[in-house]
């Protein structure tokens, strides 16, 4: 499935019908009087979290997005018909952007009930209601309003747990395909993934979380350089950051100014990140030259404050010890979190 994670749209909300002018005419019914009835709202254009979604590939072919408009009003008094709702369904972390402000009109990350974000216009106002002591046959109508449009943007923030980061064939791919039933392309060349991999692993009794495997990240990449910012926003939901180390050889330059380097986009892109919790996995274990500066490795990275792991995805050595104390973080993470929240302290 081809991942969609930005697409502009515009949408528009229905025009209200307008009102009718009728006035009541049957036999031996001289004076009938005005019976316009009012016209129908336009209907609403709403968004709805659908979690069977996992890109906004259904957004990306169909660019106008209209909801109904209301019918006129009729005579007798009949009130028109309201126009129908447009739901527009998204994935789970969709931001929806005023295209035109930049303003960020909603966050959209749990499903529940459709966010009204275009309002219809009301119905206009049949000659019925004009009626005063001083005018008994008003021939005036209301048209009905138009309705809100606007140019939108949505932008696609992955939700996940855990975010995989490091140069490319660090061995993200081959770990998350090893721990979960995500099945990214792996290869033995660069840039071999080319949309984020997201994967559910499970541990414990009935437990789990979600990992993202984050592609393209190089030196450079805040800057447009390598796959660039396209995948850096979907880091941006983890709580927690695997940062994997390649002591293999088999990438160019030290692995401690290639840990740095990727540590300094980060940086660049939000200073925010780097004050998340990250652990440093060695991957690889099953690869001679990197058993043998294992240790050594483990000193260094330690006296810079990170927990070390080192796994082969290959053979699944030190895969399922990284993934039960991912999930203990985690659970630590969450208490946490709960315990500073305002409601914990009302």
């Amino acid at each position: 499935m081809k991942f969609v994670d930005e697409v502009k749209i515009q949408a528009k909300a229905g025009d209200g019908g307008k009102g009718c002018l009728s006035f009541r005419r049957e036999k031996f019914i001289p004076l009938g009087g005005p019976n316009g009835g009012d016209g129908g709202d336009g209907g609403n254009v709403c968004f709805v979290v659908d979690s069977g979604l996992g890109t906004l590939l259904d957004l990306r072919y169909k660019v106008h997005y209209n909801a109904g408009n209301g019918e006129g009003g009729k005579g007798a008094n009949r009130h028109g018909k309201n126009g129908e709702t447009l739901i527009i369904r998204v994935p789970p972390g969709t931001l929806i952007y005023d295209d035109e402000t930049g303003e960020q009109l909603a966050d959209l990350t749990e499903p529940g009930e459709p966010l009204v974000l275009l309002r219809g216009g009301m119905g206009g106002r049949g000659n019925a209601r004009f009626v005063t002591s001083t005018n008994r046959a008003p021939r005036h109508t209301q048209p009905g309003l138009p309705g809100e449009r606007r140019t939108l943007r949505l932008q696609l923030k992955l939700l996940a747990d855990v975010g995989l980061v490091g140069l490319p064939n660090a061995g993200k791919s081959t770990l998350i395909s090893s721990v979960s039933a995500a099945r990214p392309k792996i290869a033995d060349y660069p840039f071999t993934t080319l949309v984020p991999n997201l994967g559910v692993v499970r541990y414990g009794d009935y437990q789990s979380f979600v990992m993202a495997d984050i592609p393209g990240l190089i030196q450079g990449a805040s800057e447009g350089h390598g796959l660039g910012l396209r995948f850096l926003r979907h880091i941006e939901r983890t709580d927690l950051f695997l940062h994997l180390v390649d002591l293999s050889g088999m990438q160019e330059g030290d692995p401690l100014e290639n840990f740095a380097a990727i540590n300094r986009e980060l940086e660049h892109y939000n200073p925010e990140l780097l004050t998340r919790p990250m652990l440093v996995v060695f991957t690889k274990l099953d690869v001679t030259e990197v058993r043998e500066q294992l240790p050594a490795m483990r000193e260094t990275f330690a006296a810079q404050g990170y927990a070390t792991f080192a796994v082969s995805a290959v053979t699944g050595e030190g895969t399922a010890e990284l993934v039960r104390f991912v999930g203990s973080e985690l659970t630590r993470l969450r208490t946490v979190e709960t315990l500073d929240s305002p409601a914990s302290d009302a």
